[in-house]
């Protein structure tokens, strides 16, 4: 017989609903803080706090460079995926440290470059603006489209057509985004060079990106003004992985694994603890009290909660291991709280996987998570790395899970099988940019924070009163006895009252 059988429900998060308490002044919308930990920090670092409580998942299908800058200039982070070579993950952190919100480092040509080469360069990069240097990268000038025409100037060196140097105003040394603005609003340019003491070039600056940059208050950033990186990494070449990931600027370190109790784990959080103390590594992930214990003894400095409950994640069917996300959030919550009196230490919680709306993050955290985990929500968006297609008239993106057979070259580093799946192969309809998106679902999980009457996470914890609801109280809550307009001129009855 089984060591233990609950005989109580596993729940889910859609099974939950937040009573209303008291709004307060404090608690009106546009007042409630978003602002959460991503990872245990001794100082209180704001270095490792989010401005939003949603991250993307480790996906081959959602977190990609675009995805990570994009997330971080909105306030979250995109958790870079490990299934891939160490090299290619560095890079793709290398990539999104350079950004450094709104310092781009430019692709440049040289002096002699033909204006016909530069016009082809032009058509595959989506681009028109290209630095000139010479074999020391020092400054020569600038070319853009408006500066040629390919067919009179096709046979010309770019020399011939830029704007030389003595002619463009230039930042020497400049690392603070708003003295560039300061220096750029002076001049007529749409750019500005950023060169060093010796005239290397260094960025550009664009004012569409400075004017980007100063509409996004909630972006995370670095000591050095960098987008903050999150890096996925395993159990099984963490020791490699790790230095070149570090080396490459990630901040914060995420071990991806759809069961975190093991010694394995615990082996990976204790050597990067020894090696690499400087960067802190998020757990996961677990769905009981005794799996947070073991990663937080370990060196977890936040844990990752939940098991099978993503829409790709065939984890529970089949194994028949899992838990709905709301016992899982509600137990380890327990252990964590637990350890939090007794240590001192506030070990973040991230609710991952069976979040579908934005009142699921709300749940989640109302019942002790810190900040939401997401995949799908993200793949839908412009700046996952998947390509748009068209099916049956619905434009559409692909969506797989790192556990499905299109990850299959990983599976077995990451399972230590390969005889079965654990993930499956879909598309989700695309939703557009991510910017266009995000500020709703923010806005919905702000006002259900005002109702319960908290104005931060950290009262949403502490006052948020939530009851189970039944399958027909949940039906009552969606539309009915009417007939709703069908995309194509037609119309579905939605009656269950007589």
């Amino acid at each position: 017989m089984a060591k233990k059988i609950y005989w109580e429900y596993s729940r889910t998060l859609m099974e939950f609903r937040l009573l209303p308490g008291l709004t307060t002044k404090e608690s009106q919308i546009s007042k409630v803080s978003l602002r959460t930990p991503l990872v245990y920090s001794e100082d209180e670092d704001s270095k490792y706090y989010l401005n939003i409580p949603i991250v993307a998942a480790a996906m081959q299908s959602v977190s990609g460079v675009e995805m990570g800058i994009e997330l971080a200039r909105l306030g979250g982070v995109a958790f870079i995926y490990c299934s891939q070579s160490v090299q290619q993950e560095a890079e793709m952190i290398r990539k999104i440290k350079k950004y450094k919100a709104g310092f781009v480092p430019p692709e440049t040509v040289s002096p002699q470059t033909s204006i016909k080469e530069l016009h082809e360069l032009t058509r595959k990069r989506g681009y028109n603006t290209f630095p000139v240097v010479n074999g020391s990268n020092e400054f020569l000038g600038i070319i853009t489209k408006n500066d040629y025409d390919v067919k009179p100037h096709g046979h010309l060196p770019v020399e011939d057509r830029m704007i030389p140097r003595s002619e463009i105003t230039v930042g020497v040394n400049i690392g603070d985004i708003k003295e560039a603005n300061t220096l750029l609003r002076e001049t007529h340019q749409p750019y500005l060079p950023i060169v060093d003491d010796k005239d290397r070039l260094l960025y550009l600056v664009f004012r569409k990106d400075i004017r980007n940059h100063l509409d996004n208050p909630l972006e995370v950033l670095d000591e050095q003004k960098r987008y903050l990186t999150t890096a996925a990494i395993n159990t099984h070449d963490y020791e490699k992985r790790v230095p070149a990931l570090v080396e490459a600027g990630a901040d914060v370190l995420a071990i991806d694994s759809s069961d975190g109790h093991t010694v394995f784990q615990g082996e990976a959080l204790k050597w990067i603890g020894e090696n690499y103390p400087e960067a802190p590594v998020i757990g996961g992930n677990v769905i009981t009290e005794e799996g947070f214990n073991y990663l937080v003894e370990n060196g977890a400095r936040a844990v990752k909660v939940g098991m099978g409950g993503g829409s790709i994640c065939i984890t529970q069917e089949q194994k028949g291991t899992g838990r709905g996300l709301a016992t899982s959030v509600i137990k380890v919550a327990e252990a964590r709280d637990r350890y939090f009196k007794e240590t001192g230490r506030y070990i973040p919680l991230v609710a991952d996987g069976g979040i579908v709306h934005s009142k699921d993050v709300v749940v989640a955290l109302a019942l002790g998570a810190d900040y939401a985990m997401m995949g799908r929500y993200f793949a839908r968006m412009d700046e996952s790395p998947t390509e748009k297609m068209t099916i049956r008239n619905q434009v559409m993106k692909p969506y797989w899970g790192e556990g499905s057979t299109r990850a299959r070259e990983w599976k077995e580093a990451r399972y230590h099988q390969a005889m079965f799946v654990e993930g499956v192969e879909g598309f989700v309809q695309y939703a557009g940019k991510l910017k266009d998106n995000l500020p709703e679902t923010l806005s919905k999980i702000k006002a259900s924070m005002s109702s319960v009457g908290a104005a931060n996470i950290k009262e949403l914890h502490e006052n948020a009163e939530l009851e189970v609801v039944s399958a027909l109280s949940i039906r009552e809550g969606q539309p009915h006895d009417i007939y709703l307009p069908g995309g194509d001129n037609s119309y579905t009855a939605i009656n269950w009252g007589d």
